[in-house]
């Protein structure tokens, strides 16, 4: 994915004017729950999925619930989400694109952190 630059202009010193070599930590599924997380706070990000992308950016769907409503808290397969050490989960990379981004969704010799 190449860097998005005003007018074209990398500033700075050389090291720092790559476009394409440089890569994310996290991937951008990640980025996109994280950045929701923080502007819908009062909701939790359950998970998100692809939608679409084009060569700039890439578009994902992401699962918000709302722990304060009546349904939610009564509906026993998903009232864990209501309990406070749930908050950001989407920060703490405990959502699935999340785990992948830490290396854990796999099993087998070279997955030794799960």
């Amino acid at each position: 994915r190449k860097r998005k630059l005003h007018n074209g202009i990398a500033h700075g010193k050389p090291k720092n004017q790559g476009i394409t070599g440089i890569k994310p930590k996290r991937n951008h599924q990640n980025l996109a729950e994280t950045r929701i997380g923080r502007r819908a706070g009062n909701l939790r990000v359950l998970n998100s999925y692809w939608i679409n992308e084009d060569s700039t950016y890439k578009y994902f769907e992401v699962i918000l619930v709302d722990p304060n409503h009546t349904a939610i808290r009564k509906d026993p397969r998903i009232n864990w989400i209501c309990k406070p050490v749930m908050k950001h989960r989407e920060m703490r990379g405990l959502t699935s694109s999340g785990k992948r981004a830490r290396g854990l969704h796999g099993k087998g010799v070279k997955f030794h952190k799960n």
